[in-house]
Order: structure tokens, then C-alpha cells, then sequence
């Protein structure tokens, strides 16, 4: 059975035990069980935004394995196709809406053949992508690292 990419809702899980049960965050919406996860977490009291940022979006990419986003103050979180909308618990912005492929289940299989921890896929629109890997291309001629320098023997 293939490994499927993840997701917030399966990311972001109450903690598991006896005093909470499994559903404990049926009713939460996907984008906003990073809330509560990081409550838990960071032993922190969050209040999540009450309005979207008007003009401004966030471009899910998958990054080994995992939907993410990533927020204008550098801070990043797990989200999901199926709630297409992040905010930040590190900065406090507001609700972006996520900008994801139109195919995402074709994305999701685009890289269902690598390993997990190497499944990545950046969305071509996005204007700042972070973590594009350097470009397959041969080095330039004399673009390497430079030669060591010849030492002579002292006798």
C-alpha cells in the first residue's frame, strides 16, 4: 500500500490516551487544528485570526512528504487541499487562502514513486519558491572549487 502524502488532518492529532478520544477533533475544522496542536505542544494559549489578509496568498508545496505553506514572517505549518487556507501561530497573521495545484491528486501522484523523504513539488506560480535544490546543469568551465595548491617537498 502506498504511503500517502500528508495532510494537517492527519498531521495534527489530539494527544493519544485514555482521557481523550480519538475524534476528539472531528469538529475542527483541518486548517485550524494547528491551533489546538500547538497549544498542546507549546503548553501556549493561541486565539486563532477572525479575518482573511485581503491581497495576499500562501502557495502549498510538498516538502518530504508533507502539504505546506509557508508564512511571510518565515515560520511554516502542515496544511491541507481539503481546507485551503493557513495562519500563522508563530506571528499571528491572518488567514491566507492557500493556493494549491488544480490537479491535486495528479500532483500526489507525480511523486508517489520516490521515497517519502524525498517527495518534494513546488507550485509553478509561486513567485518565491523556498528549497528549490540547485539545477541539474554541468558546472560552468572553471566554475568548481579551486585546485589545491602544489606543495613542493623541503628536504
Amino acid at each position: 500500500m502506498p504511503i500517502p502524502v500528508e495532510r494537517a488532518e492527519g498531521y495534527y492529532l489530539p494527544p493519544p490516551g485514555p482521557s481523550v478520544p480519538a475524534d476528539a477533533w472531528a469538529l475542527v475544522p483541518p486548517a485550524e487544528r494547528v491551533w489546538r496542536w500547538v497549544e498542546l505542544q507549546q503548553q501556549r494559549r493561541l486565539t486563532p485570526p477572525d479575518g482573511f489578509v485581503i491581497g495576499h496568498r500562501a502557495y502549498a508545496r510538498i516538502n518530504h512528504n508533507r502539504w505546506v505553506a509557508d508564512c511571510p514572517c518565515g515560520s511554516a505549518q502542515v496544511v491541507t487541499p481539503s481546507d485551503p487556507r493557513m495562519a500563522c501561530t508563530e506571528c499571528g497573521y491572518g488567514w491566507l487562502a492557500l493556493v494549491l495545484p488544480e490537479d491535486v491528486e495528479a500532483v500526489e501522484e507525480s511523486v508517489a514513486d520516490k521515497l517519502p523523504h524525498l517527495r518534494n513539488w513546488w507550485h509553478p506560480d509561486d513567485p518565491n519558491p523556498w528549497g528549490i535544490p540547485p539545477s541539474d546543469a554541468p558546472p560552468e568551465p572553471g566554475g568548481g572549487l579551486p585546485a589545491e595548491p602544489v606543495r613542493e617537498a623541503t628536504g
